[in-house]
């Protein structure tokens, strides 16, 4: 029975996979995917962040809104009336077409214009090669590839007696459908860093400034396997600073 349930797993980690770097095509007909920068799924009226394998990013279009000024509405994690216009009004301020729905475009956009405390990211980060930065504090991870800023998602850390570590480390070990031997948990899409911690994805978060971890760096599931499909094959460095929050 295990046996089936791991091949299970294994075939639907590979189609999510294919998904990640099969090119698709809005409705203008422009072609991107998930390996593109500041690439996000669509997310649209109705959609929610019900729980961790059934996340739409409406968490963090929310709080993305909100930074960006657009948006003044609870964080629920649910793409109502209140979400639908701050989209729009994001949409007219940065001269995209008004839809309402956050498309690939939307995000580029919306992500580019929301890294938080961009003055203090170590200069580090900016470097050679792929570079990942996570900041304590704000709950803040960027992906940076040969000084370029390449991506940007929101995360949580270790809890007190659990902190993540801060300083600069290099990706040592990499397993794709990893379960932690402390806690029987999953650990989908793990990229290990220093001792056992690691980015990966998470079967519990759904905001990530509810709760934290035993130290790891959770992740949405759909975001560390875009981290994985990035940078599983490449020298990944990691950086952590900030304070613990």
């Amino acid at each position: 029975m295990r046996r089936t349930v791991t091949v299970l797993l294994a075939v639907l980690m590979t189609t999510a996979l294919l998904s990640v770097t099969t090119p698709t095509a809005d409705a203008a007909g422009h072609h991107w995917n998930m390996q593109h920068r500041f690439a996000r799924e669509v997310t649209a009226f109705g959609d929610q962040d019900s729980d961790a394998y059934s996340i739409k990013h409406v968490y963090e279009l929310q709080y993305r809104l909100t930074w960006s000024g657009v948006y003044h509405g609870p964080i629920t994690g649910n793409f109502g009336t209140l979400t639908r216009g701050a989209v729009k009004r994001f949409q007219k301020h940065a001269g995209l077409k008004v839809t309402g729905v956050a498309n690939h475009v939307t995000w580029r956009e919306l992500i580019q214009g929301t890294i938080r405390a961009r003055g203090l990211l170590p200069a580090k980060c900016k470097g050679r090669g792929w570079h990942l930065c996570y900041d304590r504090m704000r709950h803040q991870a960027t992906l940076w590839h040969k000084g370029v800023l390449w991506n940007s998602w929101l995360a949580r850390s270790g809890d007190i007696g659990y902190e993540t570590r801060t300083g600069d480390f290099t990706v040592y070990y990499r397993d794709i459908d990893h379960v932690s031997r402390l806690y029987g948990t999953a650990m989908p899409y793990s990229q290990f860093f220093s001792g056992g911690q690691a980015f990966h994805g998470s079967p519990f978060m759904t905001d990530p400034w509810v709760d934290h971890s035993h130290g790891c760096i959770n992740m949405y599931i759909k975001d560390a396997r875009q981290l994985w499909s990035l940078t599983s094959d490449k020298t990944l460095r990691v950086s952590v600073y900030g304070a613990w929050d």
